[in-house]
Parts: structure tokens; C-alpha cells; sequence
């Protein structure tokens, strides 16, 4: 079975789901959830507080817990359950750290044997047979092939919860030499609202509340709040556009496509920047994953048998 993973830093997606990149570790079972999962002699349980920010998900086990929590979810999701279930894995690092990481990146999940877990009181056992990585960003737009096939230039802008990483496309292919990565994502700009909210308005507020707002969501905020947040938004995608601009990428004269969950919340930012001549929002937070499982269904049909 091939199961797609975005390992995000703020949320972790697959074609069918989407939670927070948070986890939190016990040494008993705990109570009051069903949602819990058991391996190698702890139990753990999704939160809503994420992971620190980290360049190397390979440091340690969290990221690997995580996928056996996405893993388990898309086998339930597709009504799975066989002794052993066979994996192939498409994953993706961001086009900057791709040439770098890519290896590490696929021995991180390739471990050895079979894997034993158990989620939600029904025991499990995989083997993650093949690991393939592909560039972020890039895979985003293979469902939207329509968009950027025709296209001679095209930026390719992936606003993620910790970094905005940019791709250049050339006829529809990646230009792997050219690709960056601001620290600039909506976790670094979420920061920002939260301490300046403390600050204006004596008032604790959180990243759903920041998310409801800026989706026109129904929320008791006073509108002063509202004002606030929408104001540092509207300064954080200038500072995006003006740092691509440093860059190189100037979007006044190449088109450009918006991905990623962050995309979402600035689409009115930035659709009304001067900065921006001509742009297209693909606005699933999965898209991502949608992507690899594109690309890993074509590499498995190039494999060569035997």
C-alpha cells in the first residue's frame, strides 16, 4: 500500500488527513481518549501543541512516531487489516534542503523488520518496504499540472507553518539549482500576533483564534483584536513578498502559484499586493500529499520487476 505523508512543521497531512505536528509521551496508559498509540514500550497521544521548529526531523524518534499516527489513520481510513501490512512511504523535504536530506530522510523511516504498534486498542504490524522522497512545493502543483505546463517562468511559493520555500519552474520542470527558504512561515508570524495582542490588548489569545479571524470565522473577539491581527497579517506577507524580492523573485513579471496552509490565510494579502501581477492559490492543505502520491504511483510503475 502506498501512504503519502507532508511532514509539516505545524501539521502533519496526508490525502485523507491533517492534524497538528504535536505529540505528547506517557509511560502509563493514559485515560479519557481513544486516540492513543503504543510502541516500544510507551504510549503517546496526538496534541495540539506542536514540535519546536526543527531543520532535521531525522534527530530523533517524534517525527517517526507521528507517521506511525498517519500511517494508522489512512489504514483505517481505507478499511485495512491484514497481518502484515506492506508500505511504500512518499514523503518530501523542502526543494532547498532536498539534495542534502534526501538519503537521511528515507533511512529515518525505512527501519528494519516489522514494525509493531498498536493505535486505538487494534494491534498493528507494517513493513515499510521503499521510502521515496520528492521536492515540496514541486509536488503541490502536479495535480494543477494545467496551471504551470504552458508556463516558461513560474515561481512556485510554498507558505508552510515555519518556512516559505520557493521553486523556480521552467516549462513545468523544477529548476532545482534555484530554490530558497525563508524563516518566515505562519507559526514565525502567529508568534508575532500573539505578543502584540498581549501587548495593545492584555489579552491571551491562541492559533485558532488568529486562523478563525483571518477565514472570517465567527469568534467573541473584540474588533480592536481583530484590527490587530489582521494588521501584523497584512505587514508579515509584505515582508514575505519583500524578501522574495532580495531574492531574485520578483512576481510583478513571472506568474506565480500559492501553496500551502499559510497561502490560505494571506490569499487576501497577498492578492492585493502590487508586489503580485498574476497568481493562483491552491488552496488544499493536502495538496502536498496529493502530490507525492502522484509521483510515488508513477515511480512504482517505472520499477523494474524482478
Amino acid at each position: 500500500m502506498l501512504i503519502a505523508i507532508d511532514h509539516g512543521n505545524y501539521a502533519i497531512k496526508t490525502t485523507n488527513h491533517s492534524f497538528i505536528s504535536g505529540l505528547s509521551e506517557h509511560t502509563v496508559k493514559p485515560p479519557m481518549t481513544d486516540e492513543i498509540l503504543e510502541y516500544g514500550g510507551k504510549y503517546w497521544t496526538l496534541s495540539g501543541r506542536r514540535l519546536s521548529y526543527m531543520r532535521d526531523k531525522t534527530q530523533d524518534d517524534r517525527y517517526f512516531i507521528l507517521t506511525l499516527f498517519a500511517i494508522a489513520k489512512e489504514l483505517e481510513n481505507r478499511g485495512q487489516y491484514t497481518p502484515v501490512e506492506q508500505i511504500q512511504l512518499a514523503v518530501g523535504l523542502p526543494p532547498e534542503h532536498f539534495g542534502v536530506l534526501k538519503d537521511k530522510f528515507a533511512r529515518y523511516f525505512k527501519r528494519d523488520g516489522i514494525i509493531k504498534f498498536v493505535y486505538g486498542d487494534k494491534p498493528y504490524s507494517i513493513k515499510i518496504d521503499r521510502v521515496m522522497v520528492f521536492p515540496q512545493a514541486y509536488a503541490a502543483v502536479i495535480p494543477q499540472s494545467s496551471l504551470v505546463v504552458h508556463t516558461v517562468r513560474m515561481f512556485v511559493v510554498d507558505i508552510g507553518g515555519y518556512t516559505t520555500d520557493v521553486l523556480l519552474l521552467k516549462n513545468g520542470k523544477p529548476d532545482l539549482q534555484f530554490c530558497r527558504s525563508l524563516e518566515t512561515g505562519i507559526i514565525t508570524m502567529n508568534n508575532e500576533i500573539i505578543r502584540k495582542v498581549g501587548a495593545l490588548h492584555d489579552m491571551r489569545i491562541e492559533d485558532e483564534h488568529i486562523s478563525a479571524v483571518l477565514q472570517s470565522e465567527n469568534t467573541i473577539l473584540p474588533e480592536d483584536v481583530k484590527e490587530t491581527i489582521c494588521e501584523v497579517t497584512k505587514l508579515h506577507a509584505q515582508d514575505i513578498l519583500n524578501q522574495l524580492r532580495e531574492l531574485q523573485v520578483d512576481l510583478r513579471s513571472n506568474p506565480a502559484v500559492f501553496i500551502g496552509g499559510g497561502s490560505i490565510l494571506l490569499k487576501h494579502f497577498l492578492m492585493s499586493s502590487p508586489l503580485v501581477a498574476k497568481a493562483d492559490f491552491v488552496e488544499s492543505p493536502n495538496a502536498n500529499a496529493l502530490g507525492y502520491e502522484m509521483l510515488g504511483r508513477k515511480t512504482l510503475s517505472l520499477r523494474p520487476l524482478g
